[in-house]
């Protein structure tokens, strides 16, 4: 008897101890893959990568689709499922995505506010992040032109458009909030519009094979190749701010995901994108490492 009592005894210490020093259900199970597209240029490359290092640091594993495609490739792909998070802007989103009315007056926090609640209720789509800067279209020309001209801003152009080539990226010639719209606002058109992608777009006027291009406003390739971004003085262009989008499914299943991503909310400024745009256009560093070294300075993973 005593020593059915004695082993009883032993069982259930043994149990007891294995329940006191049992690890949560929770710390090994793995988190799963995040899918992140880019677009076609090297700043979304750059972004991609930056949020695929703080989804590491938070356990995960990702996937980047480096130049996915244009905005509606890469928005298609989040809807469908077949992408996590990608960065999009929220002048792109309220004219192409949701087909907004343009502004007579753009307002930024008008355009957020509407495009935050617009993406949520036609596709539950969310913004996870805004980032903190701005990348605006601009009509840019070589600065030796633009200075025998005095031209400085874009209602300058009038007197020449009409024999002027642009290049542009390859959305930017036909959707609303790009050369139609300044067509309607400043009352004139080019000649003609060559599109590429960003890097032969900005090629191209460099080698003088167009006029003007649409340009990036943290491109850096503005001041190396001595271009003239021109003020866009009838407000025709809305704002751009990068923020990073979700769909609302994903949100919900993982929240330590987003949690990692909102560590990027106005993290990032204006010069230091245009910094960071130049590691990669003209120092040639790869888009992970500079997104790499970026975080590990500002503090938000460690090295």
């Amino acid at each position: 008897m005593r020593k059915i009592i004695l082993i009883t005894l032993v069982v259930i210490m043994t149990l007891f101890a294995s329940g006191c020093t049992e690890t949560p259900a929770d710390t090994d199970v793995e988190k799963g893959t995040v899918v992140i597209g880019s677009k076609l240029f090297q700043e979304s490359y750059i972004l991609a990568h930056m949020t695929a290092l703080v989804l590491e640091d938070a356990g995960y594993e990702t996937d980047v689709k480096q130049g996915l495609g244009g905005t509606f490739v890469n928005y298609e792909a989040l809807k469908a499922g077949q992408i996590d998070v990608y960065a999009e802007y929220t002048g792109t989103a309220y004219s192409q995505i949701l087909n907004l009315s343009q502004l007579d007056n753009w307002d930024r926090q008008v355009v957020f506010d509407e495009t935050e609640a617009g993406l949520l209720e036609q596709d539950s789509v969310m913004i996870v992040s805004n980032l903190g800067f701005e990348d605006a279209y601009a009509i840019a020309v070589k600065e030796d032109w633009a200075a025998e001209n005095n031209i400085t801003k874009i209602s300058d152009l009038e007197p020449y458009a009409a024999e002027m080539t642009i290049g542009t990226d390859p959305e930017f010639a036909t959707r609303e909030d790009g050369l139609p719209r300044i067509k309607d606002v400043y009352g004139f058109e080019f000649n003609d519009y060559k599109q590429a992608v960003a890097t032969v777009m900005y090629e191209a006027i460099k080698d003088g094979q167009v006029d003007a291009i649409s340009a990036y406003t943290t491109d850096t390739r503005n001041e190396v190749f001595e271009l003239r971004v021109l003020q866009d003085d009838k407000n025709a262009l809305p704002p751009y701010d990068a923020i990073l989008i979700v769909t609302e499914q994903f949100a919900e299943e993982n929240p330590d995901a987003i949690a990692a991503m909102k560590k990027l909310d106005g993290a990032i400024d204006t010069d230091t994108m245009r910094q960071l745009n130049y590691q990669f256009d003209i120092e040639q560093k790869e888009p992970r490492d500079i997104a790499y070294q970026f975080l590990v300075d500002e503090g938000i993973i460690e090295g």
